[in-house]
């Protein structure tokens, strides 16, 4: 699976709760990305197989809204974004400051 952010965003809002199903507005609310970014990201999720998805059992006129598909991680998904969203956060730097007044190497000591 590429590691894009918004890939990124999407499994961290899943794994916030792994056993919760979150439909698209739920996810596009919690990731901040825009229907034709977080779906395709979705559908990759579900090819690959750590991402399960199934429609609610409503009917849309007593609801008086359409059905819901709901999404959930598998267990080989929660795995594999967890080791995903470390091996992502190895890579990054750190941006806390460093303690002891000590500037990282280049930057300068004014």
């Amino acid at each position: 699976m590429r590691m894009t952010i918004p890939v990124a965003k999407v499994l961290s809002a899943l794994l916030a709760d792994p056993a919760a199903e979150r439909y698209g507005l739920d996810l596009m609310k919690l990731t901040g990305l825009p229907s034709g970014t977080l779906y395709p990201v979705l559908h990759r999720l579900q090819v690959a197989g750590w991402l399960l998805a199934d429609w609610e059992e409503v009917d849309p006129a007593a609801a008086g809204r359409p059905a819901r598909r709901y999404y959930r991680l598998t267990a080989e998904g929660v795995g594999a974004a967890r080791q995903a969203l470390a091996e992502l956060r190895a890579l990054s730097p750190d941006p806390r400051p460093r303690r002891g007044g000590a500037e990282p190497t280049g930057a300068p000591a004014w």
